[in-house]
């Protein structure tokens, strides 16, 4: 534990340690998974570089005017791919909306792939192309943390390693831009982001701009977490914590208006939330139901789970 409120753990100890590195790892994952449900990773192999070329070209992409940046918001997609304009997503518990917009990037399968149909393709933008390239490549590093990271988690369930690599190869998930501009006047009572959970398996977090982000911890009390400048923060979603039946946590959190003084400054952050492909069962895990811990969900998939949620949150109709 440190002054982040959160624990620390190293990737590359699991990916190159010794035998006792790797069991090392697998236990200190799981204790924060299971006690806190965000952690901090070092040495987690997603290039500064790429980082950091994906950070600017988001600041170029939500520079650009409103009209352009219009013309990549598509219909019909739930804020799946492409532009979502500020003010249209709500926590669900929320009527309130968000002060952010984003763009998002799927999903890119072979054209003869069985799941193409579930795919649609991603909006590239013309006028920032490195945007929409840099994306592409750090969703892709993203995802190769995101299954050492799951693979962890799989040995610490007493599952076969393999077990989630099965279902996220391929998997929906998404990479998100998000730009909360600078606070011009009294928000009505939205904050930069409400408290919620997050959907998927994972999440994984590059350090954000500016600060901001809160969790809630076991004593209900709000804890302020500031990666420094080269971790990357992973947090459990409601998929992994309905899978364990709890016993991994999906925490709370949400991003808090900056003092008065600092509303100026916008917030960029990017975060990649990792899903499975849609056929996956979240139905709990036998394992983790017990006397102690019965069960507390009905079975569903992974698709219907998400499709639910969006409908939550105001992204689909």
């Amino acid at each position: 534990m440190h002054e982040k409120g959160i624990p620390t753990v190293d990737l590359s100890k699991f990916v190159k340690g010794s035998a006792e590195d790797r069991k090392q790892f697998v236990h200190d994952l799981g204790k924060a998974f299971h006690e806190v449900g965000f952690v901090a990773v070092v040495n987690h192999g997603i290039p500064k570089q790429l980082v950091d070329g994906f950070y600017n070209a988001s600041k170029a992409f939500f520079a650009l005017p409103d009209a352009v940046k219009a013309k990549y918001e598509v219909a019909g997609l739930a804020g799946q791919r492409g532009f979502t304009s500020f003010g249209k997503e709500h926590a669900k518990q929320s009527n309130v909306a968000d002060l952010k917009e984003f763009f998002q990037i799927g999903q890119q399968v072979p054209d003869d792939h069985p799941l193409k149909a579930e795919y649609p393709e991603n909006v590239s933008v013309t006028e920032t192309p490195e945007f929409t390239q840099l994306g592409r490549e750090l969703y892709q590093a993203f995802e190769k943390a995101g299954g050492q990271l799951l693979e962890a988690i799989a040995i610490h369930l007493n599952l076969a390693p393999d077990y989630f690599s099965r279902y996220i190869t391929h998997g929906n998930s998404i990479l998100r831009s998000i730009y909360y501009p600078p606070i011009t006047n009294e928000p009505a009572s939205a904050i930069r982001a409400e408290q919620h959970e997050d959907i998927n398996l994972i999440t994984l977090l590059v350090g954000a701009s500016a600060g901001g982000l809160e969790l809630l911890n076991s004593e209900n009390k709000w804890i302020p977490i500031m990666p420094e400048a080269d971790e990357i923060v992973i947090n459990v979603g409601d998929m992994l914590q309905r899978l364990t039946n709890d016993y991994l946590k999906s925490t709370t959190h949400r991003v808090v208006n900056p003092p008065r003084e600092e509303w100026h400054l916008p917030r960029l952050s990017i975060p990649f939330f990792l899903h499975p492909v849609s056929k996956m069962r979240l139905d709990c895990l036998p394992a983790c139901v017990t006397a102690d811990n019965p069960l507390h969900y009905a079975p569903i998939t992974a698709g219907e789970y998400l499709d639910e949620r969006l409908r939550e949150i105001g992204l689909k109709k």
